[in-house]
């Protein structure tokens, strides 16, 4: 992964043209959890979710239910607020406490993470390099968190097409109309030339 946080080959014999697939701000549903990683099956494709520490603690039964359907797991802070805005230590506590959680039910930590809208500094790359995890914003958003998409999966398709491009990290999310896309979306990729990159195949130290 490169500093834009774009998906690159180790070598000439990978290919390039691969998307990685990611959802934030869960776990949520186990109705639309389960929808979305049957998609995958289907497409045989493994994606990243970034879960929230609140949400797992409320439902943790979700957060296994991913892991055993052998997707990945990747932290998205305790709380869904701006890092940015706290001190390094409050910051560091959102990162190391969902670390903790998640190894508590599944046995074993994340090793990507993500913050809340995007917002970071240096400490908290500091933070996520201590815990062995590779930061990552995204390079493709799918927009499915804004108002003009709401309950407009063909918005949520048309959008990440926009922004295609080879090694584009895919930012989606837990929601109805990006559950209702994904199938239509992925067979898209598919007819295009893209495959689905495996997370567990990302180098964690970035470029």
């Amino acid at each position: 992964m490169n500093s834009s946080y774009v998906i690159k080959p180790n070598d000439e014999s990978t290919p390039a043209k691969v998307v990685l697939l990611t959802f934030d701000d869960g776990p949520k549903d186990e109705k639309m959890i389960n929808s979305l990683m049957d998609t995958l099956d289907k497409h045989h494709a493994k994606a990243i979710f970034f879960v929230n520490g609140n949400r797992v603690k409320r439902q943790p039964k979700l957060l296994k239910m991913i892991h055993d359907r052998d997707q990945i797991i990747g932290n998205h802070a305790w709380d869904h607020e701006d890092l940015q805005k706290m001190s390094s230590s409050e910051a560091k506590k959102q990162v190391t406490d969902v670390q903790q959680i998640v190894k508590d039910i599944i046995g074993e930590k994340p090793q990507f993470f993500r913050p809340p809208f995007g917002s970071g500094n240096e400490a908290l790359k500091d933070a996520v390099k201590e815990e062995g995890m590779l930061y990552m914003t995204w390079s493709n958003g799918s927009l499915d968190w804004d108002k003009s998409t709401k309950n407009r999966p063909d918005k949520v398709i048309q959008n990440v097409l926009d922004q295609l491009h080879p090694g584009s990290n895919i930012l989606m999310h837990e929601l109805p109309w990006t559950v209702d896309a994904l199938d239509e979306l992925l067979t898209l990729l598919e007819k295009k030339g893209y495959s689905f990159v495996d997370p567990r195949a990302i180098e964690l130290q970035s470029r």
